[in-house]
């Protein structure tokens, strides 16, 4: 994240922790779905994510949903999604929160 950006990048990916996932009842930050957020100058917020499997039935959902929560954000304009399949996402990038919430133990 950039200096000058960082309070900003964090008051996004504070945003991102609200946008809960309807099939797992767990907010994307939490299930470590999103690998990167950068704002440029411009107020261009760029969140780099990826889903638990290919073809998710939810993505246009949480696309809608992320958008939302992301230009919601004071000094953010737009908002692109970057989805990503490397690196491939596994339940070691879930919080103890999630894997908790989710009766995951180990």
């Amino acid at each position: 994240m950039a200096d000058g950006n960082e309070t900003i990048e964090k008051k996004v990916m504070d945003a991102l922790a609200k946008v809960i996932d309807p099939e797992l009842g767990i907010d994307l930050v939490n299930l470590g779905l999103i690998y990167d957020v950068k704002v440029d100058d411009d107020g261009l917020c760029t969140v780099t994510m990826t889903l638990t499997t290919m073809g998710c039935p939810l993505t246009d959902f949480l696309n809608k949903a992320i958008n939302e929560a992301v230009v919601g954000v004071a000094g953010v304009n737009n908002c692109k999604v970057n989805l990503v399949w490397e690196p491939a996402w596994d339940i070691s990038k879930m919080s103890r929160f999630a894997r908790l919430a989710l009766g995951i133990h180990g």
